[in-house]
């Protein structure tokens, strides 16, 4: 068996080897072996770096050798598709050995600057151990100039920074036109300035508001000398698959593969799926009897013991307040239309992620076409919790490989779709194939949702996300 992103708590995911846990004294040091990047404002924030992550790190001269030694160690088993990845990225570290984009120095105006190397774009499906390899990669890159950021996040972060700078700007005069201010630029020098290496995990454009202006974003870093390293289930060409207005998304395709040198990691196994140990029993259908009691048994039984009492819990997120209507310490209570069927988003849920280890999270719908949104947001909000090693408990309508139902449940919603496209002056026939009416974006990004919801059952991740001991 191949070590995957479901192989090692070190790695932020489980590792089951021969059947057998990892024993609890050996997971302190394992799970500090890696370091994950806060999502939301996630250039301008430091992630806090475990105190074991350097020294064990340190004892190896790069990322191959620190790779290979778990496997002599018993704690990964060897993937050839893993270790030649591993290779490339172990020459990509010495490259960076030395290397600066900063040019604000004073030699910087007399001598040329280092061509900055190549990043790399690794696909491949769900589990197949690319955030592994990334993550290891990272932790031996000898700079203080590197950032590691879940890739929605950092374009929560870049939307930030353009409202912001345009905020800034002084206000129109009566009776003047107001003179045409581009923030993209700007923003791509703050960045540039605050990282010159960025590695982004699960890198997918689903927006059409970030499909617009990526194109401009990463030329302008990329020629101020960011090198990128990333993660994605998509290959580049499919990357915005049949989204609106696809053909202004392209060019950025051509930008990203210039820059960026294409991997494909894909042994054909999802290593989070594989046997592991079980935390217990964390997800439940709605059809079980007195389900809804034994939830609510499990709740009270954890709240004790925590120093605080069940009651609402309002959450500050820029500005606003997000109320959940039961919490108890770092426990939530939730139904899925208190989190899911309501206007909120990514930046709420990483609040969430970071006020809660546990979040119940009840009634749990079949996800038909109709319920795209809704959808988009348990998916979006599935990512934050991983992220964050937020555990969860699930009480659904049916099991998880069945929650995601790619059909229409009603007429009303096809006539809104009309609407829709008529609205855009788009054909019926050329709207058929639009991600955002076939739900095909839905499709492939539950894979990933159900492949997280089957690692989050089990003891290691719970283990991991335990957080009184922090």
């Amino acid at each position: 068996m191949a070590a995957g992103e479901a192989s090692l708590v070190a790695l932020g995911l489980p590792f089951c080897m021969k059947n057998k846990l990892l024993s609890k004294s050996t997971l302190p040091s394992i799970i500090n072996c890696i370091r994950r990047g806060l999502a939301t404002s996630v250039l301008t924030q430091t992630v806090e770096e475990p105190s074991a992550t350097t020294s064990s790190s340190s004892s190896f001269s790069g990322p191959l050798e620190h790779y290979n030694s778990l496997i002599r160690d018993g704690q990964l088993r060897e993937d050839l598709q893993q270790k030649a990845v591993m290779e490339k990225l172990e020459q990509m570290q010495k490259n960076l050995r030395g290397y600066s984009n900063d040019r604000s120095s004073f030699f910087s105006k007399f001598f040329s600057q280092r061509k900055p190397p190549k990043g790399y774009y690794i696909y491949g499906d769900v589990g197949t151990g690319k955030t592994m390899v990334m993550d290891m990669f990272y932790n031996h890159v000898e700079t203080e100039k590197k950032k590691r950021v879940h890739f929605h996040g950092f374009m929560l972060d870049v939307h930030k920074r353009i409202h912001r700078l345009k905020q800034s700007l002084p206000k129109r005069k009566v009776g003047k036109m107001a003179k045409a201010y581009d923030p993209i630029a700007p923003v791509a020098e703050e960045i540039s300035e605050e990282a010159c290496l960025l590695c982004f995990d699960e890198f997918q454009v689903t927006d059409i508001a970030d499909a617009m202006i990526l194109k401009q974003l990463f030329e302008n870093l990329f020629l101020k000398g960011v090198v990128v390293v990333a993660t994605s289930n998509r290959p580049p060409d499919d990357l915005y698959k049949n989204g609106l207005q696809r053909v202004n998304f392209v060019p950025f395709i051509a930008v990203l593969k210039e820059y960026c040198q294409t991997l494909r990691l894909d042994s054909g196994i999802d290593y989070r799926r594989r046997n592991c140990p079980a935390a217990g029993k964390l997800v439940y259908l709605s059809s079980e009897p007195d389900v809804d009691a034994t939830l609510d048994k499990l709740f009270d039984e954890m709240a004790f013991k925590q120093n605080d009492i069940t009651r609402p819990r309002s959450l500050k997120v820029h500005g606003r307040i997000l109320t959940l209507d039961k919490a108890c310490g770092t426990i939530a209570d939730c139904t899925f239309e208190e989190l899911c069927d309501r206007p909120i988003g990514a930046s709420d849920y990483l609040e969430m992620s970071a006020v809660f280890d546990t979040v119940f999270i009840r009634n749990i719908p079949l996800l038909t076409l109709n319920k795209k949104t809704q959808a988009r947001r348990f998916i979006t909000l599935i990512d934050a919790l991983y992220e964050h090693k937020v555990r969860v408990v699930l009480l659904a309508e049916a099991p998880l490989d069945e929650l995601f139902v790619c059909e229409y449940h009603d007429d009303h919603d096809h006539h809104d779709t009309h609407v829709l496209l008529d609205d855009l002056g788009i054909s019926r026939d050329s709207g058929s194939s639009l991600a955002i009416f076939t739900g095909e974006e839905e499709v492939f990004a539950f894979q990933r949702t159900v492949s997280r919801l089957t690692e989050m059952q089990t003891e290691e991740y719970w283990v991991a996300g335990e957080r009184s001991s922090k």
